[in-house]
C-alpha cells in the first residue's frame, strides 16, 4: 500500500489541495525528505530533474509558516526560495501559489529582466514567502528594500544550476545576511562546483537524502543519436518537428533558435522559441502559446534545460549537441518526467561524432550511433502520428501611433512652430524665434502665397493693436532667428515698419558683440 501525503505528516487542508490537484501520493523523494523537513531539520536533498523536487520543499515551508501566524511586515519576507532563471522561479510559484493561498499567506516573485516597481510595492505590502533569482534580489537587499533578518525559512533550488551560471558568490552573500540557526533546505542534482562548500557553510547537521545517483539517471528515456549528413540535417528537423505531440528543441545559440522557429513555422509546424534575448513578457507569452498547444515546438537555448515544466513533452531534439554531460541531462529532463516516458533524439554530423560520444560516455549512457535518412522507420517512429499543416500567419509588428494627418501644405517643420509657441508662452523668446525660423523655411520652400499669407496675418495683427511677430521678436530680450542676419539696423527698421527684417542669416557685421 502506498503512503499518502497525510501519513507523511502534511496538514489536511494541504494534503486536500494536492488531492483537488490530482495529486495524491508523494514521489520518492518527496517521501523520503518529508518527516525531516516538516520536523523543521535542514535537508540536503539529491535527486534528478523532474523527481519532485518543488513539492519537496514547498509542502515543509508552507506547512511551518501556516502554524506560526504571524502579521506581515512590509520588507520582511518570513521565507525566501532562491532558483536560478525566471522560468524556474515561475514554475516553482505555480507549485506555492495555492498552497499558499489554502493557508492564508501571501507569496511574491522577484527576478531581472522587468521593472522593479511592482515587486518594490508587492514587497512594501508585506508577503510571506519571496520566490527569487539572487541578481535582482540582492539589488532590492542593497536598496533596503528587502530586509532578510527575520527569514525563518531558506531553500536553494538547482543550487548546482546555480554554481554553473556563476551565481554562488551572490548566493553567500545574500545567505550571510539570513539569521543564524533558520531552517534550510538545498536541493541539487550534483554537489560539484562550489555546492558542496555552500552545504558546510550554512546547512547545520543535514539530512541527506539521495534518490538518484548523482549523475541523475535517465533510464525512463529511450534515447537516440541520429547521423546525418550536413546538407540533410535541416529537413531530418522538419520532420522530426511535425508529431502531434509537444516537443523541445535545443539550440545553441539565441540566433538560431529564432531563426530555426520561424523557419519551422512557415513550413508548417506551429513553433516559438525561448531564448535569453527575448523579453519576459515575450518568454510568457511563448510558453503559454507552447503549454496550450497553440505551437507544437519549443525550440531553445539551454536558457529551457532547467525550470521548463510543460506536461506531455514527448520528445526532446538536441539539434546542436551541448558542450557538456549535464547540460544534456537536464536537457533531456524536459521530457520523461514524473515517471512518464520520453524520448530524446541528438542529430550528429559526421564531424560530430567523436565529441557526441566522450559526451554520452560521460552522462553514463550507451546509445548506439544510428546513420539514418528521411524515409528510415526509427525516423518514422520517433516521429509517431504526423499533425496537419497549419498555414503560416506572420507574427503582427506593433507599430508607433501614426502623427495625425496634416493639412495640406503644412510640413513637418509645423512641430518646430508648436513648440516655439508652447516655448512663448513660458516667456522664452528663442522659443519664438525658433517658430519663426520654421515658417521661414516653409516660405522658402513653398513660395510667394506663404510670405503673402503671413503678411496679411501681421497686418491683421498690427490692426488689432498687437505688434507684430518681428515687432515682439526685436522688443525682446534676445534676438529672433529671423533678426539675426541684421542684429542692429535691420531688427530697428523692422520694427518701425511693422514688419520683418529679412536679412540674410549670417551677416558680415560682428553681430555677436550684441549678446
Amino acid at each position: 500500500m502506498s503512503v499518502t501525503f497525510s501519513a507523511l505528516g502534511v496538514p489536511a487542508h494541504l494534503a486536500n489541495v494536492l488531492s483537488e490537484s490530482g495529486i495524491e501520493t508523494p514521489f520518492p523523494i518527496q517521501e523520503a525528505t518529508l518527516p525531516s523537513t516538516l520536523a523543521g531539520g535542514d535537508v540536503l536533498g539529491r535527486g534528478q530533474t523532474g523527481s519532485g523536487k518543488t513539492l519537496a520543499f514547498s509542502l515543509p515551508l508552507v506547512a511551518r509558516l501556516s502554524e506560526r501566524p504571524q502579521r506581515r511586515k512590509a520588507r520582511f519576507p518570513r521565507a525566501l526560495i532562491m532558483a536560478p532563471t525566471r522560468e524556474l522561479a515561475t514554475q516553482i510559484a505555480k507549485t506555492v501559489d495555492p498552497l499558499a493561498k489554502a493557508s492564508g499567506l501571501r507569496t511574491t516573485v522577484i527576478y531581472g529582466g522587468v521593472a522593479q516597481s511592482r515587486q518594490e510595492k508587492a514587497v512594501n505590502e508585506g508577503v510571506d514567502i519571496v520566490i527569487a533569482c539572487p541578481g535582482r534580489l540582492d539589488d532590492l537587499i542593497k536598496q533596503k528594500i528587502v530586509d532578510l533578518s527575520q527569514l525563518e525559512i531558506s531553500v536553494l533550488d538547482e543550487a548546482d544550476h546555480m554554481a554553473d551560471m556563476g551565481f554562488l558568490p551572490v548566493v553567500r552573500r545574500i545567505m550571510d545576511r539570513m539569521p543564524t540557526g533558520i531552517q534550510h533546505m538545498l536541493f541539487s542534482a550534483t554537489l560539484d562546483n562550489g555546492v558542496d562548500k555552500v552545504v558546510k557553510r550554512y546547512l547545520s547537521n543535514p539530512t541527506v537524502h539521495s534518490v538518484d545517483a548523482p549523475e541523475a539517471a535517465v533510464n525512463t528515456m529511450e534515447h537516440h543519436v541520429f547521423v546525418v549528413p550536413n546538407d540533410d540535417k535541416k529537413e531530418l528537423i522538419r520532420v522530426l518537428a511535425q508529431g502531434t505531440a509537444r516537443r523541445i528543441m535545443f539550440m545553441r545559440t539565441k540566433h538560431h533558435a529564432k531563426k530555426m522557429a520561424v523557419t519551422l513555422s512557415k513550413a508548417g509546424v506551429p513553433a516559438v522559441d525561448l531564448h535569453g534575448n527575448l523579453s519576459q513578457n515575450a518568454r510568457d507569452r511563448n510558453l503559454a502559446a507552447f503549454a496550450s498547444g497553440e505551437a507544437k515546438v519549443l525550440v531553445a537555448t539551454d536558457v529551457a534545460a532547467r525550470g521548463v515544466h510543460v506536461d506531455g513533452v514527448e520528445l526532446v531534439v538536441h539539434i546542436d549537441p551541448p558542450a557538456e554531460h549535464k547540460a544534456y541531462t537536464h536537457r533531456s529532463g524536459r521530457t520523461a518526467r514524473a515517471g512518464s516516458d520520453g524520448t530524446v533524439v541528438t542529430i550528429c554530423t559526421p564531424d560530430q561524432q567523436g565529441d557526441v560520444a566522450s559526451l554520452l560516455k560521460q552522462a553514463g549512457l550507451k546509445v548506439p550511433f544510428e546513420k539514418v535518412t528521411l524515409d528510415s522507420p526509427v525516423v518514422a517512429k520517433v516521429v509517431g502520428e504526423v499533425a496537419e499543416h497549419v498555414p503560416y500567419v506572420a507574427p503582427v509588428q506593433q507599430k508607433r501611433n501614426p502623427a495625425k494627418k496634416k493639412p495640406a501644405g503644412e510640413s513637418s517643420n509645423a512641430r518646430g512652430s508648436r513648440n516655439g509657441g508652447r516655448n512663448a508662452r513660458g516667456g522664452n523668446s528663442s522659443g519664438e524665434g525658433q517658430a519663426r525660423g520654421g515658417e521661414r523655411r516653409r516660405s522658402d520652400r513653398e513660395g510667394a502665397p506663404r510670405q503673402s499669407e503671413r503678411t496679411s496675418r501681421e497686418a491683421r495683427g498690427a490692426s488689432a493693436g498687437r505688434p507684430a511677430r518681428s515687432a515682439r521678436g526685436a522688443n525682446s530680450e534676445r534676438p529672433s532667428n529671423s533678426s539675426r542676419g541684421a542684429r542692429t539696423g535691420g531688427r530697428n527698421a523692422g520694427a518701425a515698419a511693422g514688419g520683418r527684417s529679412r536679412g540674410p542669416r549670417r551677416a558680415a557685421s560682428p553681430a555677436s558683440n550684441g549678446r
